[in-house]
């Protein structure tokens, strides 16, 4: 879960979450580069005294600018397709588990056992354990298994919702009339926090998520 003046993405618990760590960081060193070679050419274009009269075009330098760029862009493009593609892989799942969101709290079916169903509310302040998080904490967990594929079917009753759990890098929008499909691994054991994401009405804020 995020902690206090945590300003990066939170600690992968997913081999998904992992890729999509690493992506991040490749992306930002790109970034970072270009950020100091434009403020490097700003700068020397304000500070220097240099004049040509007679530079009218310049096919060579014209032809680099161009082709450059295009070859930095495929350098974010590749991996990040490659990630799309393996985000909706739907590996051959080992239980699954239905997710639906209501204006505010997520009702959840263990689809392979017979009448396994649960809602699952936020537990409110007042009646929070010494050792609970506060808008965090629900009454009824998920109980999910660790290093088995988990698929996930999302939808919602009433409004949009998303269900997203950061750690596992999983975030999927619960429609009404619509079933989403995702699958995630879990690779280590825990508890992992999550928040309805969509702006869902009045309450939008108090229907976590909490997988164990």
């Amino acid at each position: 879960m995020a902690t206090w003046a945590n300003l990066g993405l939170q600690d992968s618990s997913s081999p998904l979450m992992e890729q999509l760590n690493f992506f991040h960081d490749h992306t930002l060193l790109i970034l970072t580069m270009i950020t100091i070679l434009v403020g490097y050419i700003m700068g020397m274009l304000m500070f220097n005294k240099f004049t040509n009269r007679y530079l009218l075009h310049g096919q060579t330098i014209e032809i680099i600018w161009t082709v450059l760029p295009a070859i930095i862009l495929m350098f974010i493009a590749f991996p990040s397709l490659r990630l799309l593609y393996l985000m909706d892989e739907i590996n051959t799942p080992s239980i699954t588990l239905k997710s639906v969101g209501h204006q505010w709290y997520w009702s959840y079916e263990y689809s392979d056992f017979l009448n396994l169903e649960f809602d699952s509310y936020m537990v409110p302040t007042n009646e929070l354990e010494t050792n609970g998080f506060r808008l965090l904490d629900v009454d009824n967990r998920v109980v999910l298994p660790m290093n088995n594929q988990i698929r996930i079917l999302v939808t919602a009753t009433d409004v949009l919702h998303s269900w997203t759990v950061p750690s596992l890098g999983v975030k999927v929008d619960a429609i009404p009339g619509r079933l989403n499909q995702l699958n995630f691994l879990i690779n280590r054991p825990g508890l992992f926090f999550g928040q309805c994401s969509e702006i869902c009405g009045a309450n939008h804020s108090f229907m976590p998520i909490v997988i164990e």
